[in-house]
């Protein structure tokens, strides 16, 4: 965490609570998405059930419309004063840099305005998230030459079957397929797509490759390890992920309408913990000069389900600026690992509804959401998860609390300071 991201983050809270931000408050009731459907549902207070409540009655609440947020001015590289004190306790700003390379320094990023007319969480459209089958091999592959030439070669409608064994190198494709006819790579766990250093590369990179169908095999002993840059209605499902030097699993540079399905991560961070994540969504603001030529990085409308992810250094699921309405489902998290974060799910973008997901242990809060751009981190919807902090945090902080909502139906045991910092409903 850079010290000047932290100065950033600790004067804007600061800031706004010297200006007495108004923050909208609470109604009764929730609104709980089932598959595409919304059902208006009632919840009990008492937040220290392990089971959600069963559903009632047609009402559906309306999420208050975003307060008005001052602009910020100061410097950032100023020391901050005293944190406010009435939101959540004050951490660390999330929003490093991903020591993915520097820019020059000469250049700043775009704005980033939100998207007109977006989706409300959970309401916009989504890629399909039913689980995929492999089909028929067009083309067999047994070692890494043969892997390599496949993948340069694949066309549409092509499906390569990886056989067991180990892949040593750092593997690439331009390659695209169309919505009808996507490209597939598939195998088993005991194929082994080795990176043969956690020090450096990628993997597996899909570069501008989109329609990608990524099925069973393993990725393992690189820096980074499934990236995938500019991809659209790709499926990364099945895989297992484990001992990577940074992040398991990367959407980024406008990747949009992907699945990130039923995968197990494990051992990430062994280069640096706190570029860890399991599953990361977009880019830091801070690296926009360096992914996407400044510009926002919108890898919207992904969906992450599914999938379990332990010893995991950093967030499980980071979720960056810039990006909109996504989905985050029936996850679980095991944070005993943690050491590079302080909870398991990051929400930085807008419009997310996060649903559904499970986590035990963390150092700090369960579920966060950071405003590290104005007008970000909000609109977010969280529903139907349960928290096991074992934590001083809350089960959900929000950071600012902005328009986001946290039903009554999350539940949460051992969390220092609770559920949340703003009234469930």
């Amino acid at each position: 965490m850079t010290r000047l991201s932290r100065l950033l983050e600790l004067t804007r809270l600061n800031k706004l609570s010297r200006r007495e931000l108004i923050v909208a408050g609470s109604a009764a009731g929730a609104v709980l998405l089932i598959g595409g459907g919304i059902v208006a549902v009632a919840w009990p207070s008492d937040s220290s059930s392990s089971k959600p409540p069963a559903s009632a009655g047609p009402s559906i609440p309306v999420v208050p419309p975003e307060p008005s947020i001052p602009d910020i001015t100061d410097d950032p590289t100023d020391p901050p004063s005293t944190p406010a004190t009435t939101g959540p306790t004050d951490t660390k700003s999330p929003d490093e840099p991903d020591d993915e390379g520097n820019d020059d320094g000469k250049r700043k990023p775009a704005d980033a305005p939100l998207i007109a007319n977006a989706a409300p969480a959970g309401q916009g459209p989504l890629p399909n998230s039913a689980p995929v089958s492999c089909p028929e091999a067009t083309v067999t592959v047994t070692d890494t030459k043969s892997l390599e030439e496949a993948l340069a070669k694949a066309t549409p409608g092509a499906s390569i079957a990886l056989e067991d064994g180990k892949y040593t190198g750092k593997f690439v494709t331009q390659a695209s397929g169309t919505a009808e006819q996507p490209i597939w790579l598939c195998g088993g766990a005991g194929a082994v797509l080795d990176g043969d250093s956690v020090k450096g590369g990628y993997v597996l990179h899909l570069n501008k490759a989109k329609y990608w169908r990524l099925v069973g095999f393993t990725v393992t002993n690189g820096q980074k390890g499934v990236m995938a840059d500019t991809t659209v209605g790709s499926v990364v499902q099945g895989l297992t992920v484990h001992d990577i030097g940074d992040e398991a699993i990367h959407l980024r540079a406008n990747s949009t309408d992907n699945v990130v399905l039923n995968n197990t991560i494990s051992k990430t961070g062994l280069r640096r913990d706190k570029f860890g994540e399991g599953v990361y969504i977009g880019s830091a603001v801070s690296n926009w000069c360096t992914t996407n030529d400044c510009q926002p990085d919108r890898s919207d409308r992904n969906v992450v389900k599914g999938n379990k992810m332990s010893e995991v250094t950093s967030e499980a699921i980071d979720i960056k600026e810039g990006t909109t309405g996504g989905l985050l489902e029936g996850n679980t998290f095991d944070g005993s690992g943690l050491k590079g974060a302080d909870s398991w799910v990051d929400v930085k973008g807008n419009n997310y509804l996060i649903k559904g997901n499970m986590g035990t242990k963390s150092t700090q809060d369960g579920f966060q959401t950071h405003q590290i751009l104005k007008g970000w981190g909000d609109h977010n919807v969280f529903t139907g998860n349960i928290a096991t902090v074992d934590g001083p945090g809350l089960a959900i902080a929000l950071r600012q609390p902005a328009s986001n909502v946290v039903a009554c139906d999350n539940k949460f045991t051992a969390a220092g300071e609770g559920l949340s910092n703003i009234p469930c409903r």
